[in-house]
This record gives structure tokens, sequence and C-alpha cells, in this order.
């Protein structure tokens, strides 16, 4: 591994070299090369023609490569896709249920995961809420990267796969109906896909409205260490209701050419508008100073609109060799408001807060692979990657007519410019045997201009990637994997920027606090760099089902963690609470994660025919510079949890299913002074499945029977003050009916 500030192109060179000389030579005469067993397969997912069951794609992959389709995305008629991961293995989502989060890997928090759109890694500006179930193909699970991917992956990969073409004719309509806390939650998908001569084309659109209450208690404390004596006490109660209507339109082309050609144009769009009113209370029983209000009314409102388009060409060649070029580009827009009033506990306007944001996001990708075979069972591919991002931002803030920021200007612009070269070897060594050798060389350029900050950054990280597979017979349906590869964390584009943002509580002329600091950039930030090391062993079951056990460790140096400090500040005339991110040392992080997925039948005789996934994860980790005992990895639960369960009735034809969702409470010790901590986390899902005839079935479903408050709290230790917040937020169950048809 190598990270330099002036990185030079020779790698990227060397491999587009290569991939030409190998691209020029023609074989010598002979027979024709067969094509490669499956065991070598990591080729992007973005392919055409009959595809192997999921089951076989993950046995079959000499990399770890877990698949689930369109039976997961659809059982529990979610209507987000955070919904759906939850429930996979090694993956949660963080904040309330069903309100969305980042999502995790191995508990991992933002950016130790690679999230991909049909192989590439989704542009910046990007939700995972802009997409719905009804228009994703498949999820793909990578707990370790290949070359070809970025390796900026820590954690693993999530390869989202949009809808590919169909080779019959066929239109599917799904009108729903869901209903939460007395609000309903309508919605429709439509699909038509056909062919016409040699272009296979599906299209879809899904309108869908939502109307979501929100509670959230806060209670703020803090204590004098020198006596134990109570110092101050805080009660916040927020409430709000959003609405939301969303149009989300994707459609995938595809033509078929001459001599198994073929060219795939994917576009897809999201836009949604959403409003939302809430209120604040805030009573104080016990403090030195008086509270900035005692309540307040505040307003929010938002449109969004993300646009892009994938392209992807495959040539094939006479000697088995293929070449791929792929482009990706597009645009997301945001526009928000927040108009927010303070009130003294007399009803008088002691505040006046308005806020708004206008964000322009653009990026373009391009790249490509050649790969040929180099024997049976052998192949070589090498490739490049590049992209171009820019982002604009217009930010207007006055607290009481005044810009605390104005010194820094109302605008924002970044760019992003990413380059990558890679090349990648796949042999099956022997009928049990399968080895797979990778090299990346990604380097990330970041700059930022304000009126008063600017900021650059470079990182260059040289990434070696091992995979192999052994089975232990030709037949035998056990299997060992093993991975050694280098992965990478780079700052995000806000770790970066040096232009402050304000403490979401308080006016600026007001008192912030540890528990609720102003935050800024460091343009100084290093990548955090990882090795890693995976095992697993997995057996199949004739029938398909499967059990698997893995383990893994990361060994993460120039970790990232943000620090909380009083700082003497240039927007404010009096010493701000302020958070900043920091590269402070080392951490490791080791796991054990189970999984089984089989029908009860292929293990007890004359059992029932019911289907069982369960899995099981469990963490440690640790950072060297901070105090334990509790100096884990920023947010990682030490344990979660899914199990479920499906069930068709012999003499009816009704399906009935559940899940259980357990994520254990956690305490993490941030930096000696920070202390974060994290409720338990129970999620109940169930649904029913009727089936009127092969295209006609209707759906039920409810969603976090539970309905269990979702807990969490900040503590900060400073000076002779011990301060605590601790918030609840209330979730609640959810109900939907959904008519599935296909004619």
């Amino acid at each position: 591994m190598t990270m330099h500030r002036n990185s030079s192109l020779a790698p990227f060179l060397l491999v587009l070299a290569a991939t030409m000389a190998f691209a020029q030579e023609e074989p010598k005469p002979a027979s024709p090369p067969e094509p490669p067993a499956p065991a070598a397969t990591t080729e992007k997912s973005v392919v055409t023609g009959t595809r192997m069951s999921e089951g076989d794609e993950r046995r079959y992959s000499t990399a770890t490569k877990i698949v689930f389709g369109r039976e997961e995305l659809d059982r529990y008629g979610d209507t987000s896709l955070g919904e759906v991961l939850k429930r996979l293995p090694g993956i949660t989502i963080s904040g309330a249920p069903g309100r969305g989060g980042d999502i995790r890997m191995r508990g991992l928090g933002r950016g130790y995961t690679m999230i991909m759109i049909n192989g590439e890694p989704a542009p910046r500006g990007f939700s995972m809420d802009s997409l719905t179930p009804e228009q994703v193909e498949r999820i793909e699970i990578m707990r370790a990267p290949v070359a070809e991917h970025s390796a900026r992956a820590i954690a693993g990969s999530i390869n989202i796969v949009l809808r590919e073409e169909l080779v019959k004719r066929e239109n599917d309509v799904r009108p729903g109906l869901g209903w939460e806390e007395g609000r309903w939650q309508p919605g429709i998908w439509v699909q038509k896909s056909d062919t016409l001569d040699k272009l296979n084309y599906n299209v879809g659109a899904n309108v869908l409205h939502r109307d979501l209450p929100r509670y959230v208690a806060t209670t703020t404390t803090a204590i004098d260490t020198r006596t134990g004596a109570p110092t101050l006490a805080q009660e916040q109660r927020d409430q709000s209701n959003s609405r939301s209507d969303s149009l989300n339109l994707n459609a995938r082309l595809n033509w078929r050419m001459d001599g198994g050609n073929n060219f795939a144009l994917i576009p897809f769009m999201n836009t949604s508008r959403s409003k939302a009113a809430g209120s604040t209370v805030l009573e104080q029983s016990l403090g030195a100073q008086q509270p900035p209000f005692a309540s307040t009314l505040w307003r929010y409102e938002s449109d969004n609109t993300m646009a892009r388009v994938i392209g992807n060409l495959r040539q094939r060649f006479s000697n088995g060799a293929r070449l791929e070029l792929r482009f990706n580009g597009g645009q997301a827009a945001s526009d928000s408001r927040t108009d927010r009033d303070e009130f003294d506990a007399a009803g008088g306007v002691v505040h006046v807060i308005r806020n708004s944001v206008g964000i322009r996001d653009t990026t373009f990708s391009t790249g490509g692979k050649y790969s040929r075979p180099l024997g049976s069972g052998h192949q070589f591919a090498a490739g490049w990657d590049l992209e171009a991002g820019q982002r604009k931002e217009t930010a207007a803030s006055l607290q009481d007519g005044v810009d605390p920021l104005a010194r820094y200007g109302d605008d924002i612009q970044a760019q992003t410019r990413r380059l990558a070269a890679f090349a990648q070897d796949e042999w099956d060594i022997s009928p049990l045997w399968a080895a797979y050798g990778g090299l990346r060389w990604e380097t990330i350029r970041t700059r930022s201009e304000s009126a008063l900050a600017s900021a650059r950054n470079q990182s260059s990280v040289l990434s070696p990637l091992l995979h192999s597979v052994w089975r232990f017979d030709p037949e035998s349906k056990d299997q060992v994997r093993a991975a050694l590869t280098r992965t990478y964390r780079a700052p995000t584009l806000a770790n970066l920027v040096a232009v402050p943002t304000l403490s979401p509580n308080y006016p600026v002329s007001g008192p912030n606090t540890p528990t609720s600091a102003d935050s800024v950039g460091n343009p100084d930030l290093k990548p955090e760099l990882a090795w890693g090391l995976d095992l697993a062993f997995e057996h199949y079951f004739s029938a398909g089902g499967l059990v698997s056990a893995s383990v893994f460790a990361r060994s993460i140096d120039n970790l990232i963690r943000n620090v909380t400090s009083l700082q003497v500040v240039n927007w404010s005339p009096v010493q701000r609470w302020v958070s900043t991110p920091r590269n402070i040392g080392t951490a490791t992080s080791r796991g054990v994660e189970l999984e089984a997925k089989f029908r009860l039948d292929e293990v007890i005789a004359d059992a029932p025919k019911v289907n069982l996934r369960a899995n099981y994860s469990r963490y440690w980790s640790n950072v060297e510079d901070v105090p334990g005992p509790d100096n884990r990895l920023d947010q990682q639960p030490r344990q979660t949890a899914n199990i479920g369960v499906d069930y068709r009735l012999s003499a009816l034809p009704l399906t009935l299913g559940g899940n259980f969702n357990w994520t254990q409470a956690y305490v993490v010790q941030q930096t000696a002074a920070q202390l974060y901590y994290q409720g338990r986390k129970r999620v109940a899902d169930v649904y029913a499945l009727w089936r009127f005839d092969p295209n006609t079935q209707v759906r039920l479903s409810a969603s976090n029977l539970l309905a269990a408050d979702y807990e969490t709290a900040n503590r900060e230790i400073f000076g002779t003050t011990d301060q605590s917040a601790r918030t609840a937020t209330r979730t609640y169950r959810s109900y939907a009916a959904r008519m599935e048809i296909r004619f």
C-alpha cells in the first residue's frame, strides 16, 4: 500500500498497456476455449441471458457474493429498500424503525460500507430512500471487495441491481394502501415489459404518498463532578407530522446485436416533495441560566429530484475475450427551507430563525473492462474507472435578522475527481480449488471553495485483493472460503469542508452545549486504511438451503472520529462547543457471523415444509487511543440477529410468514470525555399472501408490531461538569395491503 500527495499515473498506464496488449494479441489456432467455470464468477452484475439461481451464484463464486432476489424484495411488501436490507445477514439500519437511516455492514457506520448501483459506486447526493423495492432486481452483498469494484469497503459492499429486461411480455400492476397511526399511505407500482425485434425493454413507475407522525422526548441533566450535586435538568418534547409525495421512474432498454453483443441503457429518476410542521416545548426545572426558549413552532419544506442514466456496451471477440464500456451520469437537486419561531414562557417571540439550502450535485463516470480466457477455467481482466463530481451549495441562515455565517458567503463549491485502474486473475487451479488475485490503484482528489475557506485533499491507495475457495471433493456440499484484502475509507465531503454548521437547537447568540455542538470539517484528514481477513465455512443442502459460519478481522489505521471541544471560533464572539473530525489512531474489529436458510424437511424427515431463515452476528472492536472499557468503533453494536419463517398451507392458497429483528443495547466510549449509548432495538414484521391464481395475489403485512421506543444518549464530561442528553423516539405500527396483478 502506498499513499502520497502527488500520485503518478504509472499504475493506470501500466494496466492500460496490458489491456491493449491482450486485446491485440491473437491466439494460436487451437480448439475453442471452454467457457470459464462458474467458480470464477465475479463479473459486474449487468448481465443478460439465463442466470444461475441465487444459491448457485453464491456457491460457485470465488469471492463471497450473497444474492437476494425478487422473493426477498417482495416478501413483506416494503415501501423502502432499507426495510428489506435490515433483515439480511450482517446488515443493520441506524435510526428509528420505519424512518430510514444509514446502512451498516458488520455494525460499522457511514463510509465503511460501499453502496453501489449496478456495480458502480452510488453518486454523492444519492439516498437509498430514492429507490423502492419494485425498482430493484436483486441485492448482492460482498463481504470483501474485488478489484473491479472500489476498495472503499472496509466493512463490505452492497450492490443494488436495478430491474433487468425480461424475455417475455408482461404487465405488472401493484396498487397498495398503508396505514400508520391513523394516517393513510397510498401507492401504486406499474411495470411493462416487452420485446420489439432485438430490443427488450422494461419500464416502471411508482407513486407513493406518506403521512408520518414523529414524537421525540429529550432529557438533559448535568452534575458537578466534585460534589455530585445536580446543576441542570431540562426536558424537551418535539412533536411533528410530515407529508411527502414521490414519483419514481425507471427503465431498462437492451439492444441485442450480432455476435452476442449488446448495449443497455438504464435511466431512472426520483422526485419528491415533503412538508412538515411541528412544535417544541422546553421545560427547565434546574439551571444557572435561563433556557434559550420555552416553546417553538417550526415549518419545513423540501423538494428533491434525482435523475441518472447508466449505459453499458458489451463486445465479444472470436477468441473468447470481451470488452465492456460503461458510463454513468446525472444530477441530484435539493432545495429546503426551515422557518422556526421561538417563544418565552409568556408567549413572546425571543428568536426568529430562517434557513434555506439549495444543493446541486452533478456526477459523471466512465470506465471499461477487458477480459479474456487464458485457458480452461482461467480468466484475466483489466480496466479503469474515471469519475468527476461537482457540488454547488447555496445556503442562507438568518437568526433574528442576522446571518452569523455571513463572512463565509452564501455559496460553497466542491469538486471531486476519482481515477482508478485494476487488474485481476481468476483461476480454477483444480476441480477442488479456485483462486482470485486482484490489484487496484485508486486516487481521489477533493477541492472546496467558499468566500472565507478553501480546502484541498488528495489520497491514493494501492489495494491487493486475494480470494480463494476450497471444496472437499468435486461433488461436495461443503466448502471453505478465505480472503485477504486491503481496503480504505475516504473522508466525506462534509468531513473536509471547513465551513461550520450551527447546532440545531440554539441560536448562535445563545448557549450551545457539548451534547448539541456546532460542527466543522477538517481539510487535513487522511483516509482510514485497513487490512482485512475473512474466513468462512459453507454447507449447501440438495434443495437449495444452506448454513454458513464466517469470521473476520480488520486492522484500521488513521481512524476518523468526531471530537467535541470548547473552542474560540470566528463565527461567534464567545467560545463555542464544536465537533470536528480527526484522525485519532488505530483500531481493530473482529466478528463472527452465522447464517442458516433451509426448508425444515431438508434437515428433519417428515417435518412440515416450513422455510426458516436466521442469522446472528457478534462483533468486537477496540480503539487503541481511547480508554476502555467501551472503546469500540463508533455505533457498532455487540450483537444483532434475525429469525424469519414462512409456511405455505397445503389446504389453502395462503402463505404466512414473519421476521424478528434484534439489536443489542450498547455503549461506545468515543473519546476520553465523550460517550454514546443506544438502547436495544426490536422489530417484528408479519405478512400473509393469498394467491388467487398464478397472476393475481393479495399481500397483507404488518411492520414494527412491538412499537418500542428508540432510545439513544450522549454524555460529555468537561471540567467539573458531567452532562448527559437522553432521547426517546416513539415508533409506530404500520399496516399495508397490496394487490399484485400480472397480465
